[in-house]
């Protein structure tokens, strides 16, 4: 059974003490593929030293997350643009619009978003979007605009029946990760309306574990746990949901496996 962690970031100080040993773990439970979303200009080196590390199983994606759009974010621009000049990415992003944490820079926000769709569209990968109090500003950008080819991910998918249908029709699939085994999260309603047709498994370590591991520090093996409970979600079995989310990332992410 291979399990593909599509969206964790195990280059951040989190993992520090046992990154190497963690990755291993991961491998040894299944999980043979990890996607690495960038954060911004400070996570590059880190990203691409641990990719670099294990160059078989962990994979970088470029662009700025929302919550490091500030004043100079034209400038972080810049660098993640000269960095798809310099090196081979499976992604862009994160990106997107987060409302939750400062609507300050919102409009910064939604340019930052728009320069990475360009991305996107101009190197054929697919877009990793981060929607946190904004499925409907980022679903405004998405729908005022030609994004004829363009595919992704809507990452840690909350959302309601709606908002996934929507997404879906886009282009999208929808990361499912620990969330998902939460008792009073909704949705297991959502997943289990949808199908799996359009969805891919993800951790967002070190963030939001899974039960049992809630208040820990998240990792990808833990990634099992999201299939657990998708199967349980789904009436299917865990071997049956890895296949087919790990066929849905392999398509996502153009990998051959």
């Amino acid at each position: 059974m291979i399990l593909i962690d599509t969206h964790t970031h195990l280059y951040l100080n989190a993992f520090d003490d046992d990154r190497d040993a963690m990755v291993e773990r991961a491998i040894a439970s299944g999980v043979k593929y990890m996607f690495l979303p960038n954060i911004d200009s400070s996570s590059v080196r880190g990203m691409h030293t641990l990719c670099e590390r294990f160059p078989e199983n962990c994979f970088p994606m470029m662009g700025l997350h929302p919550t490091s759009v500030k004043d100079n974010f034209r400038e972080e621009l810049v660098k993640v643009e000269k960095a798809f000049d310099e090196h081979t990415y499976y992604g862009v992003g994160e990106t997107g619009i987060d409302l939750y944490w400062d609507k300050t820079y919102y409009r910064e926000q939604v340019e930052a978003f728009n320069r990475q769709i360009d991305l996107a569209l101009e190197y054929g990968l697919p877009l990793v979007i981060h929607a946190r109090e904004s499925f409907t500003e980022i679903f405004r950008v998405l729908e005022n605009r030609d994004i004829n080819g363009l595919r992704g991910v809507f990452h840690c998918f909350t959302g309601t029946m709606e908002e996934a249908e929507r997404a879906i029709r886009l282009g999208f699939m929808l990361g499912i990760g620990g969330v998902l085994t939460y008792k009073n999260s909704g949705l297991d309603k959502v997943v289990a309306e949808l199908g799996i047709k359009h969805l891919i498994l993800e951790t967002d370590a070190p963030f939001l574990p899974p039960v049992p591991h809630r208040g820990k520090r998240n990792e990808s093996a833990y990634v099992i746990h999201v299939a657990d409970r998708l199967s349980e979600v789904l009436g299917r079995s865990t071997q049956e949901v890895a296949e087919a989310t790990t066929s849905n990332a392999c398509k996502l992410f153009n990998l051959n496996i």
